[in-house]
């Protein structure tokens, strides 16, 4: 079964699944880096609103995957503060961050010897009773695997998939976190065109506040709320897709040339890049 939904049975199943209230997220003049004279990222402030979806962009190197793992508690600030509805992310503890926050990072997945369903399954794990699962769990994986449209493959090894498979069982895994902050490090790679238009569209109706990185312009122009331009580690611009991706801030950060238009069904900005002659 592919992703695609109906808009609203795929609004209905979402809210069904997660049952998550959307947080607001604030990034107060974040710096990090290996240490205080090596600062990758530098001054960032960026307000969040619930239920949006922000696309970070940049060029290799800008500091997006590093910003991530600064806002899903991996990497500790050195200046600045993360905050989940006001509360500083490194005040709460491990488990009630999780219960809340849900990723899905670039990292290759290990071979964990598990199907399908049990990882999934694992996006239990912070919401898990002591004494046990609760009647509701498997109800939650079965509709996390209908959603990413990975029904039949269940029973199957985690290991034997392909990579795109993978990406989106990971992601189905994320889901049945109930999440109420969704962050996603470049989910579109391993995806076929098909997969990732669906897989953006539903994160865009996704009843959680939506982070996601993307190395396509105009997949972050198609879907995204706001966009994040990074570039050097800092923050280049914040707004609309119209108001950030510019021909000039494209230009000085990506050293590319582009020509825009209006998309003729989605009346959202297209782009063609070129090289400089």
């Amino acid at each position: 079964m592919d992703m695609a939904l109906s808009a609203g049975t795929a609004q209905t199943g979402l809210e069904d699944l997660t049952g998550s209230r959307p947080a607001a997220l604030t990034i107060d003049s974040l710096d990090w880096g290996p240490a205080r004279d090596r600062l990758l990222l530098r001054g960032i402030g960026v307000d969040v609103k619930p239920g949006e979806m922000l696309a970070i962009v940049g060029p290799n190197g800008a500091g997006k995957s590093s910003l991530l793992r600064c806002l899903y508690r991996f990497q500790r600030p050195l200046s600045g503060r993360v905050c989940l509805d006001g509360e500083d992310i490194w005040g709460l503890n491990p488990r009630a961050c999780a219960k809340r926050i849900a990723t899905v990072v670039q990292e290759p997945a290990s071979d964990m010897g598990l199907s399908v369903a049990e990882v999934v399954e694992m996006g239990l794990t912070p919401h898990a009773e002591r004494w046990g699962s609760r009647p509701d769990d498997y109800r939650r994986i079965e509709q996390a695997l209908d959603l990413m449209g990975l029904e039949v493959l269940a029973p199957r090894n985690f290991a034997s998939l392909s990579g795109g498979e993978k990406q989106r069982v990971l992601i189905a895994r994320a889901l049945a976190q109930k999440p109420d902050l969704l962050i996603l490090d470049e989910p579109t790679n391993h995806l076929d065109i098909r997969h990732q238009l669906e897989l953006l569209e539903m994160l865009s109706a996704l009843p959680a506040t939506v982070i996601v990185t993307l190395h396509d312009l105009a997949l972050a122009t198609a879907h995204a709320d706001r966009v994040l331009l990074l570039d050097g580690g800092e923050a280049v611009a914040l707004g609309s897709p119209k108001e950030v991706l510019t021909a000039a801030r494209i230009r000085q950060s990506f050293a590319v040339e582009t020509t825009t238009d209006c998309h003729p069904v989605t009346g959202r900005p297209r782009f063609s890049f070129h090289l400089s002659r």
